[in-house]
């Protein structure tokens, strides 16, 4: 649209029946909060600014607004404190200040987290700078909502009123088209119709809604804009609701892989909190949580079970289940064929080359392990540089951190760690030597060495143990 676009979000209410501390916006839904789902979608839609109304827990969702990300990052953002909360129409009334006439005002709401923007540019098509255009859905049980009344009984009659739930006639509480909140207005109609607004109802509010009777009186035409997908309206008010839109918001990112090729094993057993990105022939099993940045290569297979978050995983790895892989602001990346898992843990910093093996009960922080290099059980891999081909032994570590600072372990190529070892940081083992078992490494070892530093057995025999005195 020509016209510019002014987005107010209502983020203010309280929300009594989530029982939380958290102001109800802040909730999250795929690993987001509420508002941070609307205020992605308005900046798909170019939008000049948004206003945020605050109210309740207000510094909070104001700082959380500062603090966002992925598309909504790159949106001006405003706010207006609504204060005390007297209804949606002064909500709309704190932020008049902050709106420009010559543009459009779509209203929207910050615990309305799955509305689409194709959507809204259809109702912003509808209003065209000279229409109140409303959102409305047609619902078998529209108790709570506010009516569409028509001037008569056909879908395409005018658009008289919407009557709120609490006010509606017996007669009116039968309509089964809905309000859903959401509207495109001219700012400069706006402005006087808010300026008539009382709050003579039954919740002695300010109901932005009574704008459209306003409409009807100034001749102006008043447009419906009707959906049938429920979910992109649905708010959230507890937490029974937002786990249910959870599920309706998982089910769908399933869906869209789906259609892509992946293959899902139980698409209701299936959860993403982020971005995830997927190659050809990805499979994943029941159970996995996708956290942050995800991205799987062609032929990533992914066991039952799994969390893995801000990651990347190359063409043919297998990650086998209950692995948790978690890269937080560092990354993890995982090479081509490489094998994870079962039980394995690669923290921040873990970067796997070709055909790396890491087993059950392994962990693995900032290291970078190099091509065929195997770490298969009970091992800690802290701060390591580790070569091609090195075998890494059960029960092993790096002792990287000596109580102050972090130091760092170089394994050159094609060295042996034997079982029980423990590689004292800052230390290199030479290419291709060995490491024997029970081993504590202190000291630089050279190339192709046999390095044993532990004490010396000792067998005493005929030893009896010592025996409990009798009472």
């Amino acid at each position: 649209m020509a016209t510019p676009i002014d987005v107010v979000i209502m983020a203010a209410g309280k929300g009594t029946r989530m029982k939380s501390k958290l102001p109800k916006v802040l909730h999250r839904l795929g690993g987001r909060a509420l508002l941070a789902h609307v205020t992605d979608c308005v900046a798909r839609l170019s939008a000049h600014q948004a206003v945020v109304i605050t109210g309740h827990g207000a510094i909070e969702v104001e700082a959380a607004c500062d603090r966002m990300t992925g598309a909504a990052a790159d949106l001006s953002l405003k706010f207006a404190r609504q204060e005390p909360q007297l209804g949606t129409g002064h909500a709309v009334q704190q932020a008049l200040p902050l709106l420009a006439d010559e543009g459009v005002t779509l209203v929207l709401s910050g615990d309305v987290p799955l509305t689409q923007a194709a959507t809204l540019k259809a109702l912003l098509e509808q209003c065209d700078g000279q229409r109140l255009a409303l959102l409305t859905l047609s619902m078998a049980d529209p108790t709570g909502y506010g009516r569409i009344v028509r001037a008569g009984p056909e879908a395409s009659a005018q658009v008289r009123a919407i009557v709120e739930h609490k006010d509606a006639s017996e007669a009116q509480r039968a309509i089964q088209e809905i309000y859903s909140g959401i509207m495109a207005v001219p700012t400069r109609l706006l402005r006087g119709w808010l300026s008539r607004l009382d709050n003579r109802n039954a919740q002695n509010e300010y109901y932005l809604t009574d704008i459209v009777k306003f409409a009807v009186e100034d001749g102006v035409a008043v447009v419906a804009h009707q959906i049938l997908d429920a979910a992109q309206v649905a708010g959230v008010n507890s937490p029974v609701q937002l786990a249910e839109l959870e599920r309706v918001y998982q089910l769908r990112r399933a869906t869209d892989l789906m259609e892509q090729g992946v293959r899902l094993a139980d698409p209701a057993r299936f959860d993403v909190r982020g971005l995830l990105s997927c190659g050809q022939d990805v499979e994943i099993d029941v159970n996995c949580i996708f956290e942050g940045q995800v991205s799987l290569g062609d032929g990533v297979r992914i066991g039952a079970n799994c969390v893995i978050a801000n990651a990347s995983i190359a063409a043919g790895a297998v990650i086998h289940p209950f692995t948790h892989i978690d890269g937080e602001k560092l990354g993890v990346s995982v090479g081509e064929g490489a094998l994870i898992g079962p039980f394995a843990r690669l923290r921040p910093g873990a970067q796997l080359g070709a055909e790396v093996h890491i087993g059950n009960f392994v962990e693995v922080k900032n290291s970078t392990l190099a091509k065929g290099a195997k770490a298969n059980h009970l091992a800690y891999l802290g701060d390591a540089t580790v070569g091609e081909r090195v075998n890494y032994g059960a029960g092993s570590i790096t002792a990287n951190y000596d109580g102050a600072n972090k130091h760092r372990t170089v394994i050159e190529a094609d060295v042996h760690i034997g079982s029980n070892c423990v590689l004292v940081a800052p230390v290199t083992i030479g290419a291709g030597g060995t490491v024997g078992g029970g081993s504590t490494i202190t000291k630089d070892t050279p190339p192709g060495a046999l390095n044993v530093a532990r004490g010396k057995q000792i067998s005493l025999p005929n030893w009896s143990r010592p025996q409990k005195k009798k009472a």
